[in-house]
């Protein structure tokens, strides 16, 4: 995206005390949760036939320890991503190189920037999807039909000239501090990318013809950065922080505090994964699994909402450049795996969910050229 697509600046100030955010609403007294946040009976968690049997266990997802790709067992590790990509979605990531000095950092300033008063945080209030700062809530607060139990920052990232002088000059240190962890998780989502594309057997070679150049297109793609804050909710069985969709992109990195609170669907039941301290929790987006023709799966996941705790999360979502178009490598389609999602491009994503509702995987499925094997309907 460039300078010239975010937005008119615009701030679009909230129109009831509901766009003001769920913060706002526990700030000023809240002993129940108002009718536009409760789910029908059968989304509550818990309720519903799909939830009766959710796990009390936690899930424990693959870990992938980072410093073992850069090591002789390399190849082994290969391998445990690619089964993690497939069979799950998901990974946790440990041994990852960003310093816990960054990780605290960017942990405090998550905080701090919610613990700015509402008329601060009003300022980058705005429902323009194109806009460099977002502030919000929900999920698509003016299209849900049900609210959620958050609060949002969204701020794009890449590249950091163009978009830093526009992110929040308070609380102090935020615009430093966020842009060395903003730096740090692109540069290490990029050797993860070198990583997957090695393990989907997709090998880049100077002199071969039509080689599949996706890293060099993701080194100039784009990153945006989302902080969520979920203020404790007095019905957690009510709502949900988060309802179950996937992610858009190649892959998020999500930095968790150690309140727990993500689910993921794996084998029809919604399991809560544990977080790690300092560990990121890595998912395939969408356009992963275009781009491996749907042999890594983006997968369901939600958030719960808790009565006792705040809990904050940052997540990190890569891509192509906006103006790029997303397609299955062709390296990965012959006659026996035939090409499987439509082509596609942000413009053609933001056009989808600004005119609709988000409810799961909609987007994704509205890309398929073929129709979903039971095996893909049992990883979901």
């Amino acid at each position: 995206m460039t300078p010239a697509m975010v937005g008119s600046g615009e701030s679009n100030k909230p129109e009831n005390q509901y766009q003001k955010g769920v913060k706002h609403l526990v700030e000023n007294g809240l002993h129940s949760v108002p009718k536009k946040y409760i789910l029908p009976p059968s989304d509550r968690p818990g309720t519903n036939s799909e939830d009766s049997n959710v796990a009390k266990q936690n899930l424990e997802l693959p870990i992938i320890d980072y410093s073992e790709l850069l090591g002789p067992r390399r190849q082994q590790v290969l391998q445990s991503l690619a089964n993690a990509c497939e069979g799950y979605g998901f990974f946790q990531l440990i041994n990852h190189g960003i310093s816990d000095d960054v990780i605290s950092s960017m942990r405090d300033m998550s905080g701090k920037f919610f613990d700015l008063p509402f008329e601060e945080r009003e300022k980058y209030m705005t429902t323009d999807m194109s806009a460099p700062v977002r502030c919000g809530t929900s999920f698509s607060q003016t299209k849900d039909s049900v609210l959620c139990w958050r609060d949002f920052l969204k701020l794009l990232c890449h590249p950091l000239p163009d978009f830093l002088p526009h992110w929040p000059a308070s609380p102090l240190d935020f615009r430093k501090d966020v842009a060395t962890y903003a730096e740090k998780t692109r540069h290490l989502f990029l050797m993860l990318m070198e990583a997957i594309q090695e393990s989907l057997g997709i090998i880049e070679g100077k002199e071969t013809e039509g080689k599949d150049n996706i890293l060099r297109e993701l080194e100039d793609g784009s990153q945006m950065m989302v902080i969520n804050f979920y203020p404790p909710c007095p019905q957690p069985d009510l709502t949900l922080g988060m309802p179950p969709h996937s992610d858009y992109g190649f892959l998020t990195l999500l930095l968790q505090d150690q309140v727990e609170g993500l689910q993921v669907h794996f084998q029809d039941q919604w399991l809560t994964v544990q977080p790690i301290n300092n560990a990121f929790v890595v998912n395939v987006g969408d356009h992963l699994e275009i781009y491996s023709n749907g042999k890594y799966k983006s997968v369901l996941h939600r958030v719960m909402a808790n009565s006792k705790k705040n809990r904050t999360s940052v997540a990190s979502l890569h891509s192509l450049p906006f103006n790029c178009t997303v397609r299955p490598s062709p390296k990965l389609i012959d006659q026996h795996n035939p090409k499987r999602y439509a082509d596609t491009n942000f413009d053609t994503f933001l056009a989808y969910v600004t005119t609709r509702e988000p409810k799961r995987k909609d987007f994704l499925d509205s890309r398929k050229l073929t129709s979903v094997s039971v095996e893909e309907k049992e990883i979901k």
